[in-house]
């Protein structure tokens, strides 16, 4: 911590005054015209600390959404307002030098998974998520960017995916994975396409898939496979992970989304299915049409939807009565919040479990895990993650579930810290691999009917 203390201390120092103002400057532009009203629309309730996990969990001002806001709030009213520059202690105005810069660290990156529920429950509709964002990327562009977070974009930037794996790595273990696909629903042709032109779905993965959890890659394949799809993934350009959300940076957030396009437009497919993963849905749904300036051509969903709609149109079949524990579900900020996505997952649940419950409070007023915002990526704010995550604990313990199902990757490497840290006992699952094991399969076809027109 002492090290990461003295490069931050050293990337202040060498700010000149030029490049704080220039910070000012870039913040303003971010801000936009909503942005700079909500700086003035806070009347100080203090309803937004209940709302928050940070604050909930170690009760220090500096937690509450408010006080963020207003720490982020004063450098703004210094410069661009007259109040603010004629009596800048009536207004609570500060000069944005390095002092005040620290402060934005702390707040954006140290206190804050931009999760949105201060907002929600704002008296006054202030859009906190959205200036912290502004002032992220403020940081971002003077180089105060956590060095971690910013390696995770310039790694997605330099090798097309955020984990740096491989094309030949990619490919050798989408070849595994459909290997174990076929034995596991015992039926040679159940494939895992690669690069298959004019397919009707292009399927998009999280790096810690293949690198770290292939179960749930296979529990997708199934999923396609019994439900008869004409699909893909792509050789390069597969990646549904953008940090660029978290980061601030605009450009760079752009620059990684136009992989997915490139690849749709390569392969000519239909629709562009993002994977389990509630930040890359946000990136390429709702954020990178306005970062690259132009709407995509093609459908963009999530595959929670696309399950739901398979279940609407009669193509899975499952058995709820296979899994007898109790299930519950976790909240994904910018899937449910955020991004609009509630009912297909618990309807998926419904129909696949014998006990679910849900959490209290869930759908649009659940809590943050406190994975989200780029936390996970930020290792010296490790034990503040851990110690918000607390609220998200204690909401898994009141269910008395076993299982906790999330459908985003970052909510379930929190979910497995929180699980260690709090003693939870219990197993996290997409909803993929719920859905996996409760499918009756359709029966294998009795000749030698293998599809092998599509090669990697």
């Amino acid at each position: 911590m002492a090290d990461l203390e003295t490069t931050l201390d050293a990337r202040l120092a060498a700010l000149s005054d030029a490049d704080l103002a220039r910070g000012l400057d870039i913040f303003r532009a971010k801000l936009g015209a909503a942005g700079a009203a909500s700086l003035q629309t806070c009347v100080h309730c203090g309803l937004c600390a209940g709302s928050c996990h940070y604050y909930l969990t170690d009760h220090e001002p500096a937690s509450m959404p408010a006080h963020k806001l207003e720490q982020i709030a004063a450098g703004f009213r210094g410069r661009f307002t007259l109040a603010g520059r004629l009596a800048p202690a009536l207004v609570g105005a500060r000069p944005f030098d390095r002092a005040l810069a620290r402060t934005w660290i702390e707040a954006a990156f140290g206190r804050c998974s931009t999760c949105g529920r201060c907002s929600l429950n704002c008296t006054t509709g202030v859009n906190v998520a959205a200036v912290v964002r502004a002032a992220r990327a403020t940081l971002t562009e003077l180089g105060l960017i956590p060095a971690d977070l910013q390696q995770v974009v310039t790694t997605a930037l330099e090798t097309g995916n955020n984990m740096g794996i491989t094309r030949e790595d990619w490919l050798d273990t989408v070849q595994w994975i459909e290997e174990e696909t076929q034995g596991a629903v015992n039926d040679p042709a159940a494939r895992i396409p690669v690069d298959r032109q004019g397919a009707n779905i292009l399927f998009t993965v999280n790096p810690r898939e293949p690198k770290f959890f292939p179960l749930g890659l296979q529990a997708s394949a199934t999923v396609f496979h019994a439900a008869g799809e004409d699909w893909t993934v792509a050789s390069e350009g597969w990646d549904l992970t953008n940090y660029g959300l978290f980061s601030g940076n605009n450009a760079e957030g752009g620059a990684i989304a136009v992989n997915l396009l490139d690849s749709m437009e390569r392969l000519g497919c239909r629709t562009l299915v993002i994977g389990e993963c509630g930040h890359g849905f946000a990136a390429a749904r709702w954020e990178s049409a306005e970062w690259l300036r132009r709407r995509p051509s093609f459908r963009i969903i999530s595959f929670l939807e696309l399950m739901e709609e398979y279940f609407q149109q009669g193509r899975l079949k499952v058995d709820p009565t296979r899994l007898k524990e109790r299930v519950t579900l976790h909240d994904p900020c910018n899937t449910v919040r955020q991004g609009g996505i509630s009912e297909p997952q618990r309807s998926i649940l419904r129909r696949c479990v014998s006990d679910f419950v849900e959490m209290t409070p869930h759908g649009a007023e659940n809590f943050c895990c406190g994975g989200g915002g780029g936390q996970l990526a930020m290792a010296e704010y490790r034990q503040k993650r851990l110690q918000a995550g607390g609220v998200k604990a204690e909401q898994i313990r009141a269910t008395g579930a076993r299982i906790v199902v999330a459908p985003c990757h970052n909510c379930i490497d929190q979910l497995m810290e929180l699980n260690r840290e709090y003693k939870l006992g219990v197993v996290i699952k997409t909803v993929a691999e719920i859905v996996a094991d409760a499918l009756i399969l359709p029966s294998a076809p009795s000749s030698d009917k293998e599809n092998h027109d599509v090669a990697c």
